[in-house]
């Protein structure tokens, strides 16, 4: 297993980290495939209830390592960055989202280009009050990517997309907070202990809904009343039948705090 993508367990917690604290983390092929196996590994873990992601040292991820891919000036030489786009970046996208458990992200500095689309698909993203949103895609002649035009779009609507998208400013922790960016923006020394804190709660919550509950937020992005409605029933119908249901309504009754397994 390569050492750019550490693993720690902590009870029905996987604390994730990137691991290339030297270059900000910034991708590689090597931590792409390192973090896609760990990623596939927890979400088949049924012992693993949620997943908290972020990075080693002083930033949380720079984006793609440019080193990696670099055409000389002057030479004729293209990359085709569509084939690393569709092998690497739109998988991970797709994880983080298809997971079955809530994915927590912590920025505990830097989030540049396909760092800060990736830390937007959290579930519930905390920052560093130091931490930085930087979309730096137009400053060398592309576009976000790694889902980032339509996550900046959903969230913030399209002013602030193409604003943020077109001049690359950087945006702090605080303002990404107020925007409704991201969950909320912490003292820097509090984000980790906040962040874990929230994981360790979260991995005695009944899993099987909280699945559900990020699903259905996902589809109501394209879906119309009608069809979110429908899903909802059928959502209900599902998780009706589970023993998570059945015992939180029975420790309701008794007052007492439920003891759930994560069951479906």
């Amino acid at each position: 297993m390569s050492d750019t993508v550490l693993v720690e367990r902590d009870g029905g917690v996987a604390i994730v980290t990137l691991n290339r604290p030297d270059r900000l983390n910034s991708f590689t092929v090597e931590i792409h495939i390192a973090l896609a196996a760990v990623l596939d590994g927890l979400a088949s873990d049924s012992a693993c209830r949620v997943v908290l992601l972020t990075g080693a040292g002083r930033g949380f991820c720079a984006g793609q390592d440019l080193s990696d891919r670099a055409v000389a000036p002057g030479s004729g030489q293209r990359n085709d960055l569509g084939e690393s786009v569709e092998k690497r970046y739109n998988p991970l996208v797709r994880r983080l989202r298809g997971m079955a458990k809530p994915v927590i992200v912590a920025v505990n500095g830097v989030a540049a280009g396909a760092g800060a689309s990736l830390a937007l698909h959290g579930d519930i993203v905390l920052a560093a009050k130091s931490a930085k949103f930087i979309q730096s895609f137009a400053k060398i002649g592309l576009l976000p990517d790694t889902g980032g035009t339509w996550t900046l779009t959903n969230l913030l609507g399209e002013a602030r997309a193409k604003a943020l998208a077109m001049l690359g400013e950087t945006l702090t922790a605080e303002q990404a907070a107020s925007w409704g960016l991201i969950w909320k923006a912490v003292e820097d020394a509090e984000l980790m202990a906040e962040a874990r804190a929230l994981a360790a709660h979260l991995a005695t919550q009944p899993t099987a809904a909280l699945a559900a509950i990020k699903q259905a937020v996902h589809l109501a992005a394209t879906n119309t009343l009608d069809a979110q409605l429908d899903h909802e029933r059928d959502e209900m119908r599902r998780l009706g039948f589970t023993d998570d249901y059945a015992e939180g309504v029975t420790a309701f009754m008794e007052k007492r705090a439920p003891r759930f397994t994560g069951e479906g």
